[in-house]
Formats: C-alpha cells, structure tokens, sequence
C-alpha cells in the first residue's frame, strides 16, 4: 500500500531548537509522494497503521469510484479500498465484516471512508439502480425438465463439461465447494459437487434451472461475470444480497472462440471459511481450457468439411468456397483464400447476396455451405435429397445440387426419423414423432435432440414447427422390394405398421 504525507504545518512554520519532531496528526496521504511528516515518517504511514489495525486485511487507498455520489466522492481525502482477494483465515472474516460496513453505507447514501472494489461497486450501483432487494433474494421461476434438457442440447457448453469437471470438480469437491455452469441467459444448466454444500445452495436458491442473473439475484460469481465480461471473485459481503454472504464465488466467463459469443460463465462457490486465494485464477484458466477445446472441436470439424468439399470444389467452374455455418473457410476454388466470409442473418439454401462476393449460390454440406459466386450469370439449381432405406443394416441420405452430391450415413434412429418425414411431406410435430418412434407422445425431448442432430448435416433442409423437408426441396425414398424388410432392426410402431402395409 502506498499513501502520500503532508508537511508538519503552515509554510514557514519551523519547530524550536533541540526539539524532537513530532508526528503530525494530518499526516495522512496527501501531498506529493516524496513529502515527509515532521517526525520524518514516509508517506502513508497513518494508511499502513490504519490496515495493521484491520489485522492485516488489505485496504487501499483509493480514489472513491464515479458515479450516484454513494461512497464519498468529491470530499477532499482519499477512500480506503478494500481488496479481500488473497486472503484466508481469520483476515477473511475481517474483510467480510468491513465490507458489510461498505455495503450498508452504499445502501444508505452516507459518505464512507471504506468502499469495495471497483468491479464490485459498479456492480452495486446497477443493481441498486435495477430496484433489487438486498435483504431478500428473488428466485425466479426454475426452468422446466423439457426447457433444461432442451437448453443443455442446445448449448456448446455441454461439449466442454468434461474440460470443466476435470479441473475443477475434484478440487471443488475436496475444498468443500460446488461447481456451477450457466448459460448466457443466466440460467444454472449444470451444478456439481460437495454434498453438504449443494444442500446449502439449495436454500440460498442456487438450484440447476434457476436464474442468477445480476438483475435477479444482485451481485454474484455467475451473474456479474456475465456483464463484465471477465473473471469475478465475490466475497462475503460484496454479494449485494444479504443472504448470500456466507459464500464466496470465483466466476468466469467462456466465449465461443468461433464468433465470439458469450455462452455462459463456470463460477465455483464455497462458505467463506473455506476460500482459497488461487480459486479465481484456477477457474480462469479452466475456462481458456475449455475455450481451448471449443477451438480444437472447431478445428476437427472444418477438416472434415475440407474432405467433403473438395471433390465438389474440383468440378465447380468459376469462383466458390465452402465455408461452415459460422463463416470460417474450409477450402476454396478459383478464388484467393479469405479465413472468413460474413454471412447474413438469413443465410441459407437458395441464391444470397454476400457483401464480399456478390450474388452466390449457397447449398448445404454436412457442417456448413457451398458457396458459387455467379459471376454474372445466372444459375439455378433444385436440391434434391434422396433416403435409401433398401439395406438391412446399411442407410444413408444423399444430397445432390449443381456443384455436385454428397452421402451421409445415417445411424438406425436418424433413418427411422427422416423415414417418416419423407413419408409425410406434410410434416410431424415433435409429439408426432415421438409417438410414432416410441409409442408415447410425451418423449418430445428425446425427439428434438435427434432432429437437432440431424440439422447438423441437412441444415435448413429440415424446417420445423412441424418438422418437415424445406419447400422446393425434392425427395426421394428408396425402399426394400418387400415391405416387410424396412429397417428390420426397429421397434417405433410406425415402422411396424408400414410393414405390414398399415402406413
């Protein structure tokens, strides 16, 4: 800690002969840093004296933050920061104590001496601003089975828990902590670890499906990380809700290295006695470990749309690349290499107007597009998708376009769900569907994780609500010579019935 010290008195004013210099009680930082008190102490030393008799707890001086004018701002003097980071212990229990200090000044409106962090007085300010109680949390509605199964399916988090768990959820658990996950929207998708500290979350609210947003629930190590954008610990009493502290929470935030989109935060929480100072950097770098696996995934997936492209891009006349659903180039024709290609909001099958290139073509790929620059002329294609179903243990789809086919093996349930809706161009609902495969119209969940699944090769082929082939498309069904040989290893009830020529 450093402070700053002004002189002994008045200009001028000298001290008598002889006489010991005496401490002077305005020697309090603020002069330049190279003044010294008449008894020739350095500068900031009533700051450091200050901090010895907080027992060593780390308080800075600090310029008050800007803002509503709720910490003192504009007085002459310094305010005294206080840094709770790096500290265990009997200092820990301290800490809390001053920051509940700091916080019910911030509540009240009153000038204090003591205020919190940066990051967590502005925190404070935009939940005070947003009306959020902080003697009482506000738990929002849990999501429901459905809506959390279907947000972990959809959530790229889901590929990197594995990351997660490996280094975090054996510390976590020998610490006495949890490991929590959320997604970008604030909502808990994962919660993992210590028993009796899972009971305690239990009744601070801290539930899988529940929403610890900073709006709902103040200042916390999921929700405020979501704002800054950036590693968060929160300690004791600088969560804003009252009853939240007798946690501390170390979060960070995990961003899609494709785009760049937030996709959630990984936030480990545990009581206050049992916080470790290297908890916020180990979540941090578990957190670029998993961005890290996003990039590798990332990396793994344009290879293989490289190895489907290329015998499309080697017949293709004229300029075109195929890039995935994100824009990254995986391999290109006629043209000079870009890394990536800005892609509308409307993206799709059909001809689109690319700011770079002009007037393209676009047509699927298993993992991304076919893009044909037209050059000038004009070209029209059908897409055409064809289902062979005649084997008894081998099935796949082809696509075919101008620039060429490609064929995607298709796993027995994917066959039976593209079966069915090759058979009703119409279009099936998820509850359909689920009736049709298993013969019981509420397993809707498990439906739409395979059609998701499905739309990572055939992409905006499929439509949905009710699911159905994209209009225009053409479809073929090839089928066994005998109805009774149609996927012969399925049990879906709508199978059985086309057997035995029931449709």
């Amino acid at each position: 800690m450093r402070g700053v010290a002004t002189p002994a008195g008045p200009p001028g004013e000298a001290s008598a002969p002889g006489a010991r210099p005496r401490h002077d009680r305005r020697c309090t930082g603020r002069a330049r840093p190279s003044a010294r008190c008449a008894a020739g102490h350095r500068p900031g030393h009533r700051l450091r004296r200050r901090a010895r008799r907080h027992g060593h707890v780390a308080v800075h001086p600090a310029r008050p933050p800007g803002g509503r004018g709720r910490y003192g701002e504009g007085q002459v003097g310094q305010a005294l920061q206080i840094d709770p980071t790096g500290l265990t212990g009997p200092d820990a229990g301290r800490a809390a104590r001053l920051l509940k200090e700091a916080r019910a000044a911030a509540l009240s409106g009153r000038r204090s001496r003591l205020v919190p962090r940066p990051v967590i007085g502005e925190s404070w300010e935009r939940v005070i601003e947003r009306g959020v109680d902080p003697d009482h949390d506000h738990r929002a509605g849990l999501l429901s089975l459905e809506e959390l199964e279907e947000r972990r399916r959809r959530s790229p988090l889901a590929e990197v828990l594995p990351v997660l768990r490996e280094g975090l959820l054996s510390v976590a658990d020998a610490a006495q902590h949890i490991m929590a996950v959320c997604d970008a929207e604030g909502r808990v998708l994962w919660r993992e670890g210590s028993a009796a500290v899972l009971r305690v979350a239990d009744g601070m609210g801290l539930e899988v499906g529940s929403d610890w947003r900073e709006t709902v629930v103040g200042t916390n190590g999921l929700g405020t990380p979501l704002v800054v954008r950036r590693p968060v610990q929160v300690f004791s009493a600088e969560h804003f809700v009252r009853t939240l502290h007798p946690l501390t929470c170390a979060g960070a935030p995990i961003t899609d290295p494709r785009d760049g989109r937030l996709l959630g935060v990984v936030d480990v929480s545990g009581p206050l006695d049992s916080m470790h100072p290297v908890m916020l950097a180990l979540v941090g770098s578990v957190a670029q470990l998993a961005e890290a696996r996003l990039r590798e995934r990332h990396a793994v997936a344009l290879d293989r749309l490289r190895a489907v492209a290329a015998p499309l891009l080697a017949r293709v006349g004229g300029r075109a690349l195929a890039v995935d659903r994100h824009g990254w180039t995986a391999a290109v024709a006629g043209m000079a290499p870009v890394d990536r290609l800005a892609l509308p909001a409307s993206f799709g099958v059909g001809r689109s107007r690319l700011a770079a290139l002009g007037m393209c073509l676009v047509e699927p790929l298993p993992g991304g597009w076919l893009v044909r620059v037209e050059d000038g002329r004009e070209r029209t294609g059908t897409t055409r998708v064809v289902l062979d179903l005649r084997g008894p243990r081998c099935w796949c789809v082809t696509v075919s376009g101008g620039a060429g086919e490609w064929t995607h093996e298709l796993s027995p349930r994917h066959a039976e769900l593209l079966y069915l809706l090759a058979a009703h161009r119409g279009g099936r609902s998820a509850a359909q569907l689920a009736q049709d495969v298993f013969g019981d119209a509420a397993r809707t969940v498990t439906v739409r994780a395979e059609v998701s699944r499905i739309r990572r090769y055939l992409h905006c082929l499929l439509e949905h609500r009710p699911y159905r082939f994209r209009e225009g498309t053409e479809v073929g069904l090839l089928l066994p010579d005998r109805p009774a040989d149609l996927l012969p290893h399925s049990t879906a009830p709508a199978v059985r019935r086309a057997r035995v020529g029931g449709g």
